[in-house]
């Protein structure tokens, strides 16, 4: 284990022994905001507290097994290198997991999302893979046991979506597809294609954090216009009978939402604000992820949309994420939702990042 992340541990337990004589004392009150906050702490370290005084008896039972090594008697030396081995294996699994707990938790990983998809390059190949990657999603939230439901679409005129934007509601949603936002480049021979030719196109996601109340955005009303109108598509009878979809204009920053999903004019516009707040903390949040990379030089998390992020090339079966130069030969599982073999990796190197950029910090 690396000294700086020992010291870092080491800091962490005196102060979980801090905390423990602070709830303790009988001037912080049992239900006071301070011994609310100490509690909360206290219950925040304490499995990686017992976590690290785990690896600590383990690594004081290596010494005793290397130790062993050592004794004249051959059968004692057998059993010692049989336990050195042994634990060597186990203390490299708690370290693992040392440096995933030491990371600072995303407060916005268990909230859900909004998945915004939108065709750019390519035509109508762009649009047809713009509703692959939905589908795609869509499948991946199944195998979650996740939500999606759609708010606002723009049909593609050979199939797919110019713009599809959805809603994904679940445990842990933001956590595992906050890595999607970007530009996912297709190349693959289209249908439409006579000549066999393989085309190019690219595909921009974002995934927006649906914002708690606490988090929410104060919007001042004048700066709105809202529009409301006729919802297209499919949708059912009460379509182009009733003016229940919803547009917003937010005035000062030029940004529109739709919604068109919900039979309710109340509802369309409640999820149509939440979009529209959502958007804008995301505009402030890719600002300060923009400056933080600059001087991070990180790898992963950017979020922005401009960035070419992935490669999807069907003759090849081969999907690559460019910025972990991951490449993968299982193109057709992975569009059909299992996904899972593309974000972890994505996960683990950006804990490593954020770890190794703590405790050179130190």
């Amino acid at each position: 284990m690396k000294e700086s992340i020992r010291h870092k541990l080491d800091k962490t337990s005196e102060r979980y022994e801090e905390v423990g004589r602070l709830m303790a004392d009988p001037s912080v009150a049992g239900g006071s905001r301070q011994f609310r906050e100490l509690s909360m702490e206290y219950a925040r370290l304490t499995g990686l507290v017992a976590l690290y005084s785990r690896f600590r008896g383990l690594e004081g039972e290596r010494a005793a097994a290397e130790a062993m090594q050592s004794d004249p008697d051959p059968q004692m030396r057998s059993l010692g290198s049989e336990e050195v081995g042994r634990l060597k294996q186990e203390l490299e699994t708690l370290q693992a997991e040392l440096g995933v707990m030491l990371v600072p938790r995303d407060p916005r990983d268990d909230h859900d999302i909004f998945l915004e998809i939108r065709a750019g390059t390519g035509g109508d190949e762009a649009a047809i893979f713009a509703g692959d990657l939905l589908r795609m999603y869509a499948r991946y939230a199944e195998r979650r046991g996740w939500q999606l439901e759609t708010l606002s679409e723009s049909p593609g005129e050979h199939g797919g979506f110019k713009e599809v934007i959805s809603r994904i509601s679940g445990s842990g949603v933001f956590a595992r597809l906050k890595f999607e936002s970007g530009t996912h480049r297709v190349q693959r021979v289209p249908a439409t294609e006579a000549q066999g030719r393989i085309h190019t196109s690219a595909v921009t996601v974002a995934i927006l954090p649906e914002l708690d109340e606490v988090d929410s955005t104060e919007i001042n009303p004048a700066d709105l216009r809202v529009d409301t109108f006729r919802a297209s598509g499919a949708g059912g009878q009460h379509v182009n009978k009733t003016d229940s979809a919803i547009r917003i204009t937010h005035i000062p920053s030029g940004l529109v939402v739709e919604c068109q999903d919900e039979r309710s004019q109340h509802k369309n516009r409640s999820r149509a604000m939440s979009l529209l707040k959502a958007r804008l903390k995301a505009a402030e949040q890719e600002k300060r992820d923009a400056e933080e990379a600059r001087a991070r030089k990180l790898q992963v998390g950017s979020g922005d949309r401009s960035e070419r992020i992935r490669t999807y090339n069907f003759p090849q079966g081969r999907l690559t994420d460019h910025r972990i130069n991951l490449t993968l030969y299982r193109l057709e599982d992975i569009v059909d939702g299992q996904l899972d073999d593309v974000i972890d990796p994505l996960l683990q190197e950006h804990r490593s990042e954020l770890l190794a950029e703590q405790t050179a910090a130190q």
